[in-house]
């Protein structure tokens, strides 16, 4: 089995030394950098799971799929971040985060102009595993800095790595079909930390994250042997603890 590309990593060594860099320039009167891991779970009954699926492979062009749900799972990941002295309400941050929404088993239908189904087909899909790391290199972040307990909002960009695995056909273990080297999507929240010092804060927030994956055909991926292209639409709530410095 194909190990799960996380070579992005090197990018969030990068994007660190860069605010580390940031911060030595930078006055240090009410100005701070901040670093921090967050935990949570991803809720994909509240985001809508893997949605508008158009299968891109030939033998099955023009096909149109149901949506298919996910199961909520554990997402685990790092932030590192800076509010400016002249401006102590904004600031600049990154973050990563993976999380690993499995795809339920479920009934899945499909309408294809070449198969004679009223209204449509349908069928038992068996569930397989399906990970996403994500990457937010920008995040634009405005505070609330008068207080112990200060509300916020970010959003940016963000590059989402995604993988599907299943059963192999005739063959032990499994095969995976990947996305596209880092998807381009959407990556917003909104949230809430608290000052237990000048130095050491909890944070608790939601994120919304939006991508379009593309999935390459592979003939030995069960339940998937066919490319698809899908919107992944995801909500996420975590919580953490930073250090700021």
């Amino acid at each position: 089995m194909k190990p799960f590309d996380f070579s992005c990593v090197r990018y969030i060594a990068l994007i660190a030394g860069l605010f580390l860099m940031t911060s030595l320039f930078t006055p240090t009167a009410y100005s701070e950098t901040y670093i921090g891991g967050q935990f949570g779970m991803a809720l994909p009954s509240m985001g809508g799971g893997l949605k508008k699926i158009e299968t891109t492979s030939q033998f099955l062009a023009g096909t149109t799929h149901s949506d298919l749900e996910l199961a909520s799972s554990a997402m685990v990941g790092g932030k590192i971040g800076h509010y400016f002295s002249g401006a102590r309400w904004f600031g600049l941050e990154a973050e990563f985060f993976a999380t690993s929404p499995q795809i339920d088993q479920q009934v899945h239908t499909f309408a294809n102009p070449a198969v004679s189904c009223t209204p449509s087909c349908s069928g038992t899909l068996q569930g397989a595993h399906f990970r996403v790391a994500t990457l937010a290199p920008l995040n634009v972040m405005f505070r609330y800095p008068n207080a112990r307990l200060q509300p916020y909002i970010g959003f940016g960009p963000g590059l989402f790595f995604a993988r599907i695995s299943g059963e192999s056909t005739g063959t032990p273990g499994s095969t995976a079909s990947t996305s596209n080297n880092g998807v381009l999507g959407f990556n917003g929240k909104v949230g809430a930390e608290y000052y237990f010092t000048k130095h050491v804060t909890a944070f608790l927030e939601g994120k919304y994250n939006v991508a379009r994956f593309n999935f390459k055909e592979n003939s030995d991926l069960y339940p998937f042997p066919y490319g698809f292209k899908t919107t992944y639409s995801m909500f996420l709530m975590s919580f953490g603890l930073a250090i700021h410095f």
